[in-house]
């Protein structure tokens, strides 16, 4: 059990290195976050999308020529 301790409190004492995660994920993540709005912001806004709406009462027959 002794040992045990020992290498728990060596453990703790040992400095740590942030690794790419630790140093960059929030910032990773809140740019994904931010190219991700910007994309579905400029479609739902900016493309001429019709979503989900039926057809049938707004398109009008033409005239048959013969």
């Amino acid at each position: 059990a002794r040992g045990i301790q020992h290498t728990a409190v060596r453990q703790a004492h040992r400095k740590h290195e942030p690794t790419f995660h630790d140093k960059y994920g929030t910032t990773v993540l809140l740019g994904g976050v931010a190219m991700f709005s910007a994309v579905w912001s400029y479609v739902l806004t900016q493309l001429k999308i019709e979503w989900g709406f039926s057809p049938i009462g707004r398109i009008t027959p033409s005239e048959w020529k013969e």
